[in-house]
């Protein structure tokens, strides 16, 4: 299993230095990829969230580095981590032109570009972007149509109901023939199936182990109804839990507490068809700190995935 962090582009560390260095660190640490998120707006007042009543949205949302220029700056001071959004909102841009941006970053970094798409859910951001939130859904699936036309071999052209593309040269080209893969997040049922359907992954966000589990059950069934092969497919999971230097009792959410403790869930996790974990952590310690926790779980989870290894190739 994979392991990746979230660069600190928001919250009390967010900054050019703090963001360079954990890249940096975690890639010399072995974490196979490095995350960003996109933020519009931070709303003032009361936003409605999911989960509760409304809500402020938590401080470090008032200050949020745009996601796909802080990865290309990390793409010229790393060489091998994987360069992830979690999650960009495809319908807050136009598709050619964040189809461009991500294939000038897959070229930059050599083809270590992952796109995290989600449909978002604020809804003063969609007033901001000017952009309906009923286009969500069919939208959403049009404008990830649209995003590998132009990726597509010249001459491209597209003609949806939301978005077109008249006949024409559109470049560059991502790295990879495929283009960049796509990784659909989503919460809802309907979110979830569409991941299997469209989807080259899904980034779901870990709300307990079961409703993980279930999510990928669903997702993995949809793929198949699809005439798609699940085996085939990436599960990223974004993983927004406290990590710690102490030990934390029976009451530790699953991927979170101590880094040995984190690691001691990764195997479960893979068992539930998990490819991939990226850490952000809530917490927000100082970035030393930080490091000092990621360094340690590095060091446990090689060592758990040990034994699993040996597991699997003994006859």
């Amino acid at each position: 299993m994979d392991l990746g962090v979230t660069l600190p582009t928001s919250g009390p560390h967010a900054g050019p230095d703090a963001i360079v260095r954990v890249a940096r660190e975690a890639e010399a640490l072995g974490y196979a990829s490095v995350w960003t998120y996109e933020r519009l707006l931070c709303p003032l007042g009361d936003v409605p969230q999911p989960g509760g009543p409304p809500r402020p949205l938590p401080e470090h949302n008032r200050t949020t580095y745009e996601p796909l220029e802080t990865l290309a700056y990390v793409a010229a001071q790393t060489r091998t981590v994987r360069l992830g959004t979690s999650v960009l909102t495809a319908l807050f841009h136009v598709p050619v032109t964040l189809a461009r941006r991500l294939a000038t970053l897959d070229r930059f970094s050599g083809g270590r570009a992952v796109a995290g798409l989600g449909q978002g859910w604020i809804r003063q951001e969609f007033t901001a972007a000017g952009v309906p939130p009923r286009r969500r859904g069919r939208g959403f699936e049009e404008f990830v149509a649209a995003l590998r036309a132009a990726w597509a071999p010249d001459p491209v052209s597209f003609e949806g109901d939301f978005y077109r593309i008249p006949p024409s040269a559109v470049n560059p080209k991502p790295c990879r023939p495929g283009g960049v893969p796509v990784l659909v997040g989503g919460f809802a049922p309907a979110a979830v199936e569409r991941a299997g359907r469209i989807g080259d992954g899904f980034n779901p966000m870990l709300v307990s182990p079961e409703a993980l589990a279930s999510s990928i059950g669903r997702f993995r069934a949809a793929a198949a109804a699809a005439g798609r092969d699940p085996g085939s497919l990436t599960v990223a999971v974004r993983a927004n839990t406290p990590m710690t230097a102490e030990t934390w009792d029976e009451r530790r959410p699953f991927l979170g507490g101590s880094p040995e403790q984190i690691a001691e869930d990764l195997p479960r996790a893979a068992g539930m068809g998990v490819d991939e974990v990226l850490f952000t952590n809530p917490l927000q310690p100082p970035i030393d700190e930080q490091l000092r926790l990621l360094e340690r779980l590095s060091v446990r989870a090689a060592r758990v995935a040990q034994p699993a290894a040996r597991a699997a190739t003994t006859p």
